[in-house]
């Protein structure tokens, strides 16, 4: 039955979620099976934890479902889950106040492989960026947004994000420089 639907563009589908047949919950269905390997990505990706990136996950889900039914006007839809998603990321990453140094985390971890130590060093590199750098990084580089549309999710001036991309692309290499040359010794 949803394969009458797939036919639907996504904005069609956001307005015949409005409908009060069964058609709303066919017509989710296919938005959510189209993007929410996508939103579960950034939100597992921006929070570092799978738990709270699940339970992100689903409430940007019923929130994108709850907003379908207000009068709202929608153009673009992975879009508008993206910043929903990030949203309550961002409010979840105010919330939590503890902060572990890549100091601490280096002498917590065990031995790895170098791919594994260089994945490893790239995360902690993402978790020490800024949350303003962090999370324009991550719209960028995993999730491949045009810098127009960080710049329609996060609603920043265009400018300020290209700034902000640089200064994360170059914090990330700062952080990474002695331990790349460390591993480049071996």
């Amino acid at each position: 039955m949803n394969n009458d639907f797939e036919q639907y563009d996504d904005v069609e589908l956001f307005y015949l979620m409005k409908s009060e047949s069964g058609k709303s919950e066919q017509a989710f269905r296919v938005l959510y099976d189209r993007y929410s390997a996508r939103i579960f990505s950034y939100c597992r990706k921006f929070l570092g934890n799978k738990e709270e990136a699940r339970d992100v996950f689903q409430e940007a889900f019923v929130r994108f479902f709850q907003s379908a039914q207000e009068t709202r006007e929608m153009t673009n839809v992975p879009a508008f889950l993206l910043k929903i998603a990030r949203n309550l990321c961002v409010n979840i990453k105010r919330k939590d106040t503890t902060n572990l140094t890549f100091e601490e985390y280096m002498s917590s971890s065990y031995e790895r492989s170098d791919n594994d130590e260089l994945l490893n060093l790239i995360k902690m590199a993402m978790e020490l960026l800024p949350a303003e750098y962090k999370d324009l990084f991550i719209l960028r580089e995993y999730e491949g947004l045009t810098y127009n549309e960080i710049v329609n999710v996060t609603g920043l001036p265009l400018a300020t994000v290209k700034i902000r991309l640089f200064r994360a692309r170059q914090k990330i290499r700062e952080i990474l420089a002695p331990y790349l040359a460390d591993l480049s010794k071996y």
